[in-house]
């Protein structure tokens, strides 16, 4: 038995990093991966836990070209909820998906309805940051609106490692849906100031886009 394990760990090690190397052609625009994310309906992506409050339709109809990653200070274990008060009034200030800890993904409102994220605080003052670039071009009405759940009491505390994890695939996946390049993913913090004690889904956003994914078509920008 004792000579047994070392084959066993071998094994074990080979399964892995053939599980890590199947996963990352999957999300790395595999015609399969592709395929899922444009679908219709209620597509579920390997890795990813997507709770769908509203079916999806056609991608083309969706006037998508950037995404915005938020953190918003609710409690661990709200995130639930709060998609449903967005369900029940698709318009209001908020988001079209909200993550929880646990890394489970709420998709609340259809995906061409435009939620009031952002609404009034695209500033061209560059009090902050410098927004020059993004005034009145990242704006809610092209802008798809992630929300992370969970930073409450401190407001500093990240991301937890499943909403890490859940997120660079999410990120993946609505930029291979709607063809959306990497320089089009932002933080809050990015196109607007929010708090001063913590910059905004900064970290997310930087990680997204280092992962360099350039979707099928993203050559050809939409119009």
């Amino acid at each position: 038995m004792r000579h047994r394990w070392p084959m066993m760990l071998a094994r074990l090690v080979l399964s892995c990093l053939a599980l890590a190397i199947s996963f990352g052609a999957l999300a790395q625009g595999d015609p399969e991966f592709a395929r899922l994310a444009k679908s219709a309906g209620q597509p579920q992506i390997p890795g990813l836990r997507i709770v769908y409050m509203t079916s999806l339709g056609d991608p083309a109809q969706a006037p998508w070209k950037n995404i915005i990653l938020h953190q918003t200070e609710g409690a661990p274990g709200a995130a639930k909820s709060l998609a449903e008060g967005q369900a029940r009034n698709p318009t209001k200030r908020g988001v079209t998906l909200w993550v929880e800890t646990d890394g489970t993904i709420y998709w609340s409102v259809p995906e061409t309805v435009v939620t009031t994220q952002g609404d009034g605080a695209n500033r061209n003052d560059n009090k902050y940051i410098d927004n020059s670039k993004t005034y009145r071009q990242v704006i809610k009405t092209n802008s798809i609106g992630v929300e992370f759940n969970g930073n409450a009491p401190d407001v500093q505390a990240p991301l937890t490692p499943e909403q890490f994890k859940a997120g660079l695939l999410l990120v993946k996946f609505l930029q291979e849906r709607y063809g959306i390049p990497p320089e089009r993913i932002y933080a809050h913090n990015w196109i607007d100031f929010k708090d001063a004690r913590y910059c905004e889904g900064c970290e997310l956003a930087e990680r997204a886009r280092a992962q360099a994914y350039r979707p099928t078509g993203a050559d050809k920008p939409r119009k």
